[in-house]
C-alpha cells in the first residue's frame, strides 16, 4: 500500500474511498495535488476541522501539494449535508473577513515555505460567481439525474424528515461536484478528501469529472468524530473550541485536551499529533495522565508555538498547587470602578467569561466549586472588595479545571 495512505489509516484517517487501488498506485507513480474545502461561516474554524487540517498536512509530508479550497461562494448557499434547516445566509463582507482569518489559521499549521509542497489558496467565488445559469445547466446539470440526487443523505434525511429544502441548498452538491471539475481543470487536482458527511458530494465530482473530460480522479474521506462522551468533535458544554486566540486562549486549548476522556487520548494522540505510530505503541500504557499533558502539549504547540504550550503547562500545575495566583494563568481585566460598585460574586464571574450562565453559577456556587484565591466563596451574596485582590490580582476558579486571573486597572 502507499505510504500516504498506509499512514492515513494507521492514523484513523480513513472511512471511504472510490478506488483505493488505483489511487494508491497513483500516488506511488507521481506527486499529486488533493483538495479540502473549508465553510467560511465563522470567522474561525474550530477543532471540528482540525482533522481535515491533518490530512493536509499528512499531504504534504509525503511531498504531494494541497489545495485549500475556501467556499467563498458556497458559502453563499449553504450545505445541507448534516442540517436540520436551512443556516443564516451571510452578508458579503462578513464571508470576505471570514475567508482571511481562515486563511491565517490554516496557514499556521501549514507549511509555506517548499514550493513543491506549499499550499494552494482558492475561492470557488472566483468562477462560480462568473457562470451562466443556462450555459451551466446545459454543460453540468445535463450529468445529474433528480433520481440519484434524491437517493444522497444531505437530500434523503431532510426529506424523510419532512424539513423544508431550499431549492438554492439542493443544487449545492452539484457546485461542490462543480468545484472540483474546475480545479482538475486549471490545476491537475486529482483528489478531494472530506469528511464522511462528503461522500455523495465528492462522488458526484468525481463522475462528472469522468463524465466532462474523462480524467480519473478520486475521492477519500474520513469518519466523522465524536468524544467518547457523545459529544460532536469541537463541541463542549461551554461552547465551541475555536483555533483562533482571539477567541480561545492558548492554555483553554491546552486544557481542553488536557481533560479529554481517558477512552480517547491514544486515538487522538495518533490523529492530532504527529508522534509516529511505533512511539505510540511503545508509551501507550504509560500513566493517563502523562499521556494527556502529552497529548495537550504537541496540539498546543502545532497551533500555538511551544512557549504557548509550556507556559499551559506550567500554569495549570500552580493552578492546581493552589500556592499561587498562577503567573501563566490567562487573565482578564476589570476597572477598579466596578469593584468600588462592590459587585457581588455572580457579576464577577459573568465578567471573567468563565461562565456565562447565572443558574449555572449557582448551582456551583451551591456545590462549593466556585473560590476565589482557592478559598471557598460561601453563596452568592458574597461580595467583591479590592481586599481580594493580591498586588492587583485574584485568582478565580470554577471547579478544579477553571481557573483565571483578574486584573484590576
Amino acid at each position: 500500500m502507499n505510504k500516504f495512505l498506509k499512514e492515513f489509516k494507521d492514523r484513523g484517517f480513513f472511512y471511504q474511498c472510490t478506488s483505493e487501488d488505483e489511487l494508491s498506485k497513483q500516488l506511488d507513480k507521481e506527486k499529486i495535488k488533493g483538495y479540502i474545502g473549508f465553510d467560511c461561516t465563522a470567522e474561525s474554524l474550530h477543532v471540528g476541522s482540525l482533522l481535515q487540517i491533518m490530512c493536509l498536512r499528512l499531504l504534504q509530508k509525503n511531498g504531494h501539494q494541497p489545495i485549500v479550497l475556501l467556499g467563498g461562494g458556497t458559502t453563499r448557499i449553504g450545505d445541507p449535508s448534516g442540517k436540520d434547516k436551512t443556516r443564516k445566509i451571510l452578508g458579503e463582507e462578513e464571508i470576505e473577513k471570514n475567508i482571511k482569518n481562515i486563511k491565517n489559521i490554516l496557514k499556521i499549521f501549514l507549511d509555506n515555505d517548499d514550493p513543491k509542497t506549499k499550499p494552494i489558496f482558492v475561492n470557488n467565488y472566483t468562477w462560480l460567481k462568473e457562470l451562466n445559469y443556462i450555459s451551466f445547466l446545459r454543460d453540468i446539470g445535463k450529468h445529474f439525474t433528480i433520481n440519484r440526487m434524491l437517493t444522497f443523505d444531505s437530500v434523503k434525511l431532510r426529506l424523510d424528515r419532512e424539513q423544508s429544502l431550499s431549492y438554492m441548498e439542493f443544487n449545492y452538491m452539484i457546485l461542490q461536484a462543480y468545484d472540483f471539475l474546475e480545479l482538475n481543470k486549471k490545476e491537475n487536482c486529482v483528489l478531494q478528501i472530506g469528511g464522511s458527511d462528503q461522500w455523495g458530494n465528492i462522488v458526484n465530482g468525481v463522475e462528472l469529472i469522468k463524465r466532462y473530460s474523462n480524467n480519473q480522479t478520486f475521492g477519500l474521506t474520513t469518519p466523522l468524530i465524536t468524544l467518547a462522551t457523545g459529544v460532536k468533535m469541537g463541541k463542549t458544554e461551554s461552547g465551541a473550541i475555536w483555533l483562533d486566540e482571539k477567541y480561545l486562549s492558548a492554555y483553554d486549548y491546552w486544557q481542553f485536551w488536557r481533560n479529554i476522556d481517558d477512552r480517547d487520548v491514544i486515538k487522538f494522540l495518533k490523529m492530532f499529533t504527529e508522534i509516529e505510530i511505533n512511539e505510540i505503541e511503545k508509551i501507550k500504557d504509560k500513566d493517563i495522565n502523562e499521556l494527556k499533558i502529552l497529548l495537550a502539549n504537541k496540539t498546543t504547540e502545532m497551533l500555538h508555538g511551544k512557549d504557548a504550550a509550556k507556559n499551559s503547562e506550567q500554569a495549570a500545575k500552580e493552578a492546581f498547587s493552589g500556592n499561587s495566583l498562577g503567573a501563566n494563568l490567562p487573565k482578564v481585566s476589570i476597572h477598579s470602578k466596578k469593584i468600588e460598585k462592590k459587585i457581588n460574586i455572580i457579576d464577577l464571574v459573568l465578567l471573567s467569561k468563565l461562565e456565562n450562565s447565572k443558574s449555572e453559577i449557582r448551582r456551583l456556587l451551591k456545590g462549593n466549586a466556585v473560590k476565589i484565591n482557592d478559598d471557598i466563596v460561601p453563596d452568592e451574596k458574597f461580595e467583591i472588595n479590592k481586599n481580594l485582590f493580591k498586588d492587583n490580582y485574584l485568582k478565580l476558579s470554577l471547579g478544579k479545571k477553571r481557573h483565571i486571573k483578574i486584573e484590576l486597572n
